[in-house]
């Protein structure tokens, strides 16, 4: 089995942060705007730099990389933690239809968690995938693009308002990020 444990904190990576038992809850605008927020908040404050990024019904793709001293795992630790309350909060919170079946599915995987907490939203891990290569760094920006495509939410991929694709294709986006070719020019890859 390999192991996709986060080596080199400090490199580029390839994330998938997915709901426990793949819940769609990502299906509505509020709780999308919080993960933009909390997304711009690791940007402008913990020094995570976001290259492309989509978010769908049930997980989130990233490239990124952290320049904070508690590395990528850190902000991975802290901005699931942080989300998983505030969503929870916000479901609890405002007019939600699904509210019941929600707690039911994150109340069952919370059950076997170590943390003994009473939800749970994220699934443990994140798929981190090093990227070492300008290819690899650009087949992975594309199936993050693409992802809305694949999945019929949009015909072209800067059609889809929480993705990184309409960043490139220089329309309005939710989230600030930092350009490939940015990153390119500034040594980080090879």
């Amino acid at each position: 089995m390999k192991s996709y444990t986060i080596q080199n904190q400090d490199q580029l990576h390839y994330l998938t942060f997915t709901t426990v038992g793949w819940i769609d809850i990502f299906t509505r605008r509020n709780y999308k705007e919080l993960l933009i927020e909390s997304l711009q908040f690791c940007i402008d404050e913990k020094k995570v730099i976001i290259l492309a990024y989509v978010i769908m019904s049930n997980h989130i793709h990233l490239l990124a990389r952290s320049e904070h001293k508690n590395g990528l795992s850190g902000f991975v630790r802290d901005f699931k933690q942080f989300t998983a309350k505030n969503i929870h909060t916000l479901m609890l919170k405002e007019r939600e239809s699904r509210k019941e079946w929600l707690e039911l599915i994150m109340e069952y995987h919370a059950k076997y968690k170590a943390s003994h907490q009473n939800f749970q939203l994220w699934q443990l891990g994140c798929h981190a995938i090093e990227l070492y290569s300008p290819e690899w760094i650009n087949q992975k920006m594309n199936y993050i693009h693409l992802n809305p495509v694949r999945a019929g939410l949009v015909y072209e991929a800067e059609d889809y308002y929480f993705s990184s694709a309409r960043f490139y294709s220089k329309q309005e986006e939710p989230l600030i990020i930092e350009p490939l070719e940015t990153y390119n020019t500034i040594g980080f890859i090879s």
